[in-house]
């Protein structure tokens, strides 16, 4: 017999366990919660996740991811914090991430030619824009990210020889080609302008602001009006002691010219590709076999980092994430490396060329896919694959 006075237990009283009441955590603010979240790493926040439904939903607001993802490789965040994927969610950027850390990918030959060739690109959103003799060539990306469609949807055309290299800017593009001509057009549009520029081929255009400038086997680098009434009117030329092989203008049209960068290098240690962080950050390789981080902002003469290519190859190519991530193509065996500025020594390697040796001509990238052209062939390597 019980005692007298004992209290009774809940089975008795209602034959089940009271509920119990519900965690204070839940009545505070979606804003407290989202601050106490913020202290978290990417691995706790994905154990957070799967507790329940209302954590799972909280865990993966972007809000939570954007710091992490700053510190990630190709996260789609510059170093000044500008989101260039807007439509992606954070989380699946850093999930993807480290794929390209891991060099995690899957690889395919999605396009080939019969000849040689020394293809140019450039990616804008839904297409890829790629050089293939004397003509441009725009193919739409997949909609599910693999690949690219095997037929092009447009032609530019208009240069008599090869095309050396090409930019796209502001739904226009601009080429220079072997027969010494730069060529304008219109991406959406029937209008083209081609004027003659140079006594040889031209190597290197860029454009902006209602400006080009070119460089040419003929040692000159040259400024040309696109403003009306003086389209292909020369308003600068610069006399180099050798061909000149990448030009660029910075992003600010600041009007400061800049010739050359760095001072003492040996003979043949010619720049073929630079790339603009920001107006005063930009990345530089070439036959010397050193990728160069340089501040202009500091000087012109001494770069502020180097990377140095661990075979001893000519770098043909190079594009950052703008953030922690620097992608190059190499002379030999069709290398392609992935840098974090962080580091000194290459993260991955990633070898394109077969069943013949070829350089990494041109090379993009997006958060999830690099594009690679080489002599006879364009590889994709999709890094959304786990």
């Amino acid at each position: 017999m019980g005692r007298k006075g004992s209290p009774r237990s809940p089975q008795a009283e209602g034959g089940s366990r009271a509920a119990s009441p519900p965690s204070p955590l839940w009545a505070l603010p979606e804003e407290l919660l989202l601050l106490i979240c913020s202290y978290l790493d990417a691995q706790a926040l994905g154990r957070l996740a799967q507790v329940c439904r209302r954590l799972r939903f909280l865990s993966s607001r972007d809000v939570l991811w954007r710091r992490i993802a700053r510190g990630c490789l190709n996260s789609g965040f510059t170093q000044l914090g500008t989101d260039l994927a807007p439509g992606i969610p954070v989380k699946e950027r850093v999930k993807v991430s480290q794929n390209w850390r891991h060099g995690r990918c899957q690889r395919e030959t999605v396009l080939k030619w019969k000849c040689n060739l020394m293809p140019w690109m450039e990616l804008d959103g839904e297409y890829l824009y790629l050089s293939q003799a004397e003509n441009i060539q725009a193919y739409q990306l997949c909609a599910e990210g693999t690949g690219l469609q095997r037929h092009p949807q447009a032609i530019f055309s208009g240069h008599q020889e090869d095309v050396c290299r090409f930019v796209l800017v502001n739904s226009h593009i601009v080429s220079g080609g072997g027969d010494g001509s730069i060529v304008l057009h219109k991406l959406h549009g029937s209008y083209s302008v081609k004027f003659s520029a140079h006594e040889q081929e031209v190597n290197c255009v860029d454009f902006q602001g209602g400006l080009i400038v070119s460089g040419s086997r003929d040692r000159t680098a040259k400024v040309w009006s696109l403003s009306a009434g003086r389209v292909g009117q020369c308003l600068h030329t610069v006399q180099t002691e050798d061909r000149v092989w990448s030009i660029a203008i910075s992003p600010l049209l600041s009007g400061q010219l800049l010739t050359c960068l760095g001072t003492d290098f040996h003979r043949g240690a010619g720049v073929l590709d630079v790339f603009y962080e920001t107006p005063s950050l930009l990345l530089s390789c070439g036959y010397d076999t050193y990728i160069r981080y340089w501040d202009i902002r500091t000087s012109t003469r001494k770069c502020v980092q180097e990377w140095e290519e661990p075979h001893d190859s000519a770098l043909y190519c190079i594009r950052s994430d703008k953030n922690h991530m620097i992608a190059s193509g190499s002379s030999y065996y069709g290398v392609v490396r992935l840098w974090d500025k962080r580091q000194t020594r290459c993260l991955q390697s990633f070898h394109l060329s077969s069943p013949t040796s070829s350089p990494v001509y041109c090379l993009r990238f997006s958060t999830t896919h690099l594009y690679a052209a080489l002599a006879s062939a364009l590889h994709v390597l999709d890094f959304t694959a786990s």
